[in-house]
């Protein structure tokens, strides 16, 4: 676990501001650029876990890559370069204050109000008489707050509060809505369902971006689609790739994130558990085998890779 990332303050050219975000480490360069550097620790309840696990951040780096890569038709997004496993370089936008959450299934969040008799969730109304894990008809869309602890949020309020215009709020549904479809379909094709996901997104010169990462298992959630009829007819729970199962055992272990609650102590023998999770679902949602690369000396690999793509991209532009 010593060789995970935890994550540094790299020195870079032209640097103007840097932010350590929960997983994610933000560099912006020459007001231009956005450097994002994904690390190996590993979040839940709005918390940072006092561990590391290994690759998880090329796990996400490079699952996140190829679904920009393959929903680049719908909407632009932010990413130019891959220059390291572990790190995205892209646009600098002003990012939304909020996160589309698209939910195809009850579950998760939205299944743990419904349970608790609660019909109402981001100003929509669900039917009575749903069960865990039950298909929606169509799609919906549940936003939350993008801060320190994210919230759920109306489209209404999101009006209300200014956080988009009418106009800026319909594109970003119309766009999350066209990426959960394009997901659900890259997804299928790997015998796995894309459950539910949250997308973000920014502006640039007017122009609306993707941003962030996408259709990875800290930001989606994936069932078996072999195995999903039987489970749910059988009220048992669903085999899924997701970070869901990270959620239910620090609940089980009595941690939700909650003022007073102690974080339970997560060996490395579980945390190697977790590394393999995220590799499975890298393998089964892209189709290939994850290589691991050498993490002897990662920050300085991460450093040299970032600074010799600058060099030549300042050299050709």
């Amino acid at each position: 676990m010593k060789k995970s990332l935890i994550g540094r303050n790299f020195k870079f050219e032209n640097l103007n501001t840097s932010y350590k975000g929960k997983v994610r480490d933000l560099y912006k360069v020459a007001n231009e650029y956005l450097i994002m550097v994904v690390s190996d620790r590993i979040s839940a309840f709005d918390k940072v876990l006092p561990i590391k696990i290994n690759y998880k951040g090329e796990v996400l780096n490079q699952i996140a890559s190829k679904f920009l890569d393959a929903t680049s038709d719908i909407v632009p997004n932010w990413k130019i370069a891959v220059p390291d496993p572990m790190v995205t370089i892209g646009h600098l936008v002003v990012p939304f204050k909020i996160e589309m959450v698209v939910r195809g299934y009850l579950t998760g969040h939205a299944w743990r109000i419904y349970k608790n008799g609660d019909r109402e969730i981001c100003g929509l109304i669900l039917p009575d008489g749903m069960k865990e894990n039950q298909k929606f008809e169509s799609p919906i869309i549940t936003p939350t707050t993008k801060d320190e602890h994210d919230e759920d949020i109306s489209k209404e309020e999101i009006l209300k509060r200014g956080l988009a215009t009418k106009q800026e709020y319909e594109a970003l549904e119309k766009y999350s809505l066209e990426l959960f479809q394009r997901g659900t379909e890259i997804a299928k094709k790997r015998g796995l369902i894309l459950v539910d996901t949250k997308y973000e997104f920014g502006k640039k010169n007017g122009k609306i971006y993707l941003i962030d990462e996408i259709h990875t298992p800290d930001s989606s959630r994936f069932f078996y689609e072999s195995t999903y009829k039987e489970n749910f007819e059988k009220n048992k729970k669903q085999r899924q790739l997701s970070k869901e199962f990270l959620r239910i055992w620090l609940m089980e272990n009595n941690f939700q994130g909650k003022e007073g609650e102690k974080i339970p102590e997560i060996t490395e023998e579980f945390a190697n558990k977790i590394s393999e999770r995220y590799i499975e679902l890298y393998e089964n949602i892209t189709g290939e085998l994850f290589k691991k690369t050498d993490i002897s000396n990662l920050e300085k690999r991460i450093e040299n890779n970032i600074n010799n793509w600058f060099l030549d991209f300042y050299k050709k532009h």
